[in-house]
Order: C-alpha cells, then sequence, then structure tokens
C-alpha cells in the first residue's frame, strides 16, 4: 500500500481518478512520494475505468517542493545516479495518456509546481502561490521545470521565474499562461472534477492520439508534426469508436454517441 500517493476513484464522479499526494505538512517530493507518484501514474495510464485524472495535494498545499534533506549530502556523482529518475517521477503525469488536470490550492512551488506543469491544464484558488525558487537553494530546477515552463509561458518570462525564483500570484498566473483557471480555494477541487469529468464517456483512443499528436507536434518542426498527426488520425480508423462515432453522426447528428473506449 502506497503510504504517501493514492489512486482514487469514486461513483460521485464516475471515470474520473485523483491521485492524491497526502505528505504533510508540505507534501514535499521525497524519494518515496515520486516512487509513489510514478507508480499511481502508470495504475491510472492502465485502468480502463478511469478516462481523466486530477492531480490534488488536498485543501491547503500541491506540494511545496522536493525534500531537501534528502538532497544536502548528495555529491555530484550521487545526483548523477538518479537526476533521470527524479526528473521522470516528477513529470510523470506527462507520461499518462488521457487528460489531465492539475488542482492547486496554497503553495505550488519547485517540484510541486513541476508536477503540475505535466498536466493538460491547471487550475488554481485564488490564494495560489506558483514558482520555482531553486536557484536561491544554488541549482536550478530538475524535474522538468525548466523546459515545460518556457514551452508553456514562453523562454523570456519562464527565465524570469527561475532567475529570481519569485512566488507568482494567481492573477499573474492566469495572465501569463501559468494556469488556466482561478477560481475560490474551496472550488479548486470541484472544478478539477467537473473539467475531468466531462471526458467520461469520450472516445478515449481519440482523446490519446489528440494529445500525442499536440504534446509530440510541438517539440519538432510543422511537416514533422503533420506526418506526426496523419499517423495517429489514419490508426484510429481500427477502432470500434470511430465506428460508433460516425455512425451516430449520421443516424443521429453529433454529440449522441455511445463511445465504448476500444
Amino acid at each position: 500500500m502506497a503510504e504517501f500517493v493514492t489512486l482514487e476513484t469514486s461513483e460521485e464522479h464516475p471515470g474520473v481518478g485523483t491521485i492524491l499526494l497526502n505528505r504533510p505538512p508540505m507534501n514535499a517530493l521525497n524519494r518515496q512520494v515520486q516512487t509513489e507518484l510514478a507508480a499511481a501514474a502508470e495504475e491510472a495510464s492502465m485502468r480502463d475505468d478511469i478516462k481523466a485524472v486530477v492531480v490534488y495535494g488536498g485543501p491547503k498545499v500541491l506540494a511545496a517542493g522536493a525534500d531537501i534533506k534528502e538532497m544536502i549530502d548528495m555529491s555530484h556523482a550521487d545526483m548523477q545516479k538518479i537526476a533521470s529518475r527524479l526528473q521522470r517521477a516528477i513529470g510523470i503525469i506527462s507520461e499518462i495518456p488521457k487528460p489531465t488536470v492539475a488542482a492547486i490550492t496554497g503553495y505550488a512551488l519547485g517540484g510541486g509546481l513541476e508536477v503540475a506543469l505535466g498536466a493538460d491544464r491547471r487550475i488554481a484558488g485564488d490564494n495560489a502561490k506558483l514558482g520555482v525558487p531553486e536557484v536561491l537553494l544554488g541549482v536550478i530546477p530538475g524535474g522538468g521545470g525548466t523546459q515545460r515552463l518556457a514551452r508553456l509561458i514562453g523562454p523570456s518570462r519562464a527565465k524570469d521565474m527561475v532567475f529570481t525564483g519569485r512566488f507568482v500570484g494567481a492573477e499573474e498566473a492566469l495572465q501569463i499562461g501559468l494556469v488556466d483557471q482561478v477560481v475560490a480555494p474551496d472550488d479548486v477541487y470541484n472544478e478539477a472534477l467537473k473539467w475531468a469529468g466531462q471526458f467520461a464517456n469520450a472516445a478515449s483512443a481519440a482523446l490519446a492520439a489528440a494529445k500525442t499528436a499536440i504534446d509530440s507536434g510541438t517539440d519538432v518542426d510543422l511537416a514533422t508534426g503533420l506526418k506526426i498527426e496523419e499517423q495517429v488520425f489514419a490508426a484510429l480508423f481500427a477502432t470500434q469508436d470511430r465506428t460508433i462515432g460516425m455512425e451516430s453522426f449520421v443516424a443521429n447528428g453529433p454529440g449522441k454517441a455511445e463511445f465504448t473506449g476500444k
């Protein structure tokens, strides 16, 4: 049984899985949390009953970064051995082939923000504080922060956040595109569930294909991106949901198909 990270589902929100971080007081991302986070993401990816995923740290904090006490005595050689695993574990949400949303209340700092950057959408409470303050410790973001942050908000804004280590409030985060929606703190989790819930009966393979095309395509030139789109588009014609969706459209119009997820 996982101690700090669990994957939860409920009858009230069918089709939605919640990856819950619960390591009080600040959900520091030590090695055990990283391992459990990776396991939860893998399980969410594999389970057919989960169509979309919410990442949540509870009502007070998403996560306030890595566990510095674990790193303080590490040498260059020590970190070289684990840097790749650390980076993948903290960014693991990006590998889930389903719609994902980070529900951010309170602090999302360092590795905590990097976890959220791996999601497809970010919903924040108006009390949220986001940042990558690693430079204040003499290092830089190592969980994908320099790369995902720059791709999300642009190199100049990312450099400002990384160079200064300053905290960004919810309204500024919304303005620069770091988060997609700001609500009252008590509404964050429910809004995330609401967004994820709209995919409970969607064509899962089509969503996974769309995610692959967008995520892979933005990292390459246009011609290569179009080739990726071509391949995943054509592959959907091998799915049951494509047949169901098109036959339903011809017979009943759009938005009435009952997909099987196959």
